[in-house]
């Protein structure tokens, strides 16, 4: 069988695969803990529910515009005034399916054969395999710190003439640290300066912690006109616990926003009207959901460090924000596959390895869950990993005997 050149490259992604796992498992009646996902528990908003119900009563469910229906755009364009105080028109909108639509047709306007494309380390999955996908090349930089923040010359050591784009994620899947205002205007300043893209993924940018507040990257731009390499990616799929209505969007120069709306019509003729219903009524309707799922995510945080805080060995660091703690367990296995393989086999917990994230024996530790869920998993981790635990465990009515350690 002949498989192009770029198809052989692409790997999976794993965050999908442990879902995948999570939910062959549960169907078959496991006591599973997930502690994998990137996906709120929360209920979606009503409003969403209801504009999507009605609409589909009504039978005219037909063809959308490719770069999205005008009501959503509209609630796009406030959406951005809101946050970014920058008052765009509808022509540098575009709405995908979902913001890794969005990302992944915003990459494919911008990029040629053997450009380079950096983000900071530990990164998303799915960056370096959808610079793949244009024929680019991914080039993750790990802050020379040691820590999840990374600084300007950590940035400019690993750029080229190849370089064509920074993609920026803060508050950061999966490490959940937020870059500090001083960096974002750092960055903003140097793309502006080298010509390069600015691609801000800010689709966790509203789930931060400790009365931080979202960080605006357009107040640094200077150049406000349509030359402007600045790209906004966001969605309602981690705010609004909306991540099944696959809808995200982009905010860019206009003859980008053209560009992208002209390869999205030829991929999959634009998201779904009733889907994009439900994401206008979720972003003009009332925002306390987004509160809510907000506390609920700084108290599971909270609960979770206080977990691993306890757990000798374990290096982990506070989260500023978004669904996750990104925790060092190289003391234990530093093949990151290994260990959540491991803790899948022994204690039936799915964690999320680091490696595909660009970090070997760390793993990452979804807060989306319940207390019960958080408490109950890393209380197994803590059983199958440290040989100061009791010997035995029960999960269920299931007793667990360790007999590895």
């Amino acid at each position: 069988m002949s498989i192009s050149l770029i198809g052989k490259t692409i790997s999976e992604s794993v965050t999908l695969k442990m879902n995948e796992i999570a939910a062959i498992l549960r169907a078959k009646g496991d006591p599973l803990i997930h502690l994998g996902g990137g996906e709120p528990k929360t209920k979606v908003p009503i409003d969403a529910i209801t504009s999507a119900a009605a609409h589909l009563n009504s039978g005219e469910v037909r063809y959308a515009p490719a770069d999205g229906i005008p009501a959503l755009k509209k609630s796009i364009i406030r959406y951005t005034d809101e946050f970014y105080k920058r008052r765009v028109e509808p022509e540098n909108v575009i709405a995908s399916g979902g913001a890794k639509q969005a990302l992944m047709v915003a990459l494919q306007a911008i990029l040629d054969p053997q450009d380079e494309v950096i983000f900071p380390a530990p990164y998303w999955v799915s960056y370096p395999e959808m610079v793949k996908l244009c024929g680019a090349k991914p080039v993750p930089v790990l802050p020379e710190d040691g820590t999840f923040y990374p600084r300007l010359q950590d940035i400019e050591q690993v750029c080229s003439s190849y370089t064509k784009a920074v993609i920026i994620n803060s508050p950061n899947n999966p490490s959940g640290a937020m870059y500090s205002e001083k960096f974002i205007a750092e960055i903003v300043e140097f793309c502006e300066r080298k010509g390069y893209y600015l691609i801000m993924d800010d689709i966790y940018h509203r789930l931060i912690f400790d009365g931080k507040k979202p960080i605006n990257c357009w107040d640094f731009v200077k150049d406000k006109t349509e030359n402007s390499k600045m790209i906004i990616i966001n969605g309602v799929s981690k705010q609004y616990a909306m991540t099944g209505f696959r809808i995200g969007w982009a905010v860019a120069n206009k003859k980008l926003i053209e560009v992208m709306r002209n390869i999205q019509a030829h991929q999959t003729s634009g998201p779904s009207v009733v889907l994009q219903k439900a994401a206008v009524a979720a972003i003009n309707g009332v925002q306390t959901c987004v509160e809510s799922l907000r506390l609920t995510l700084e108290n599971n945080c909270k609960i979770m460090m206080a977990q691993l805080n306890a757990f000798d060995g374990v290096k982990a660091y506070k989260p500023d924000g978004a669904f996750y703690c990104f925790a060092d367990f190289s003391v234990y296995n530093k093949n990151s596959v290994e260990l959540a393989l491991f803790l899948l086999e022994k204690v039936q917990v799915i964690t999320v390895p680091g490696l595909p994230f660009g970090l070997d024996g760390h793993l990452r530790l979804s807060t989306c869950g319940t207390v019960k869920d958080i408490t109950g998993g890393i209380e197994r981790i803590k059983w199958a990993l440290d040989p100061n635990s009791p010997n035995e465990l029960y999960i269920g009515e299931r007793k667990l005997v360790r007999d590895w350690l």
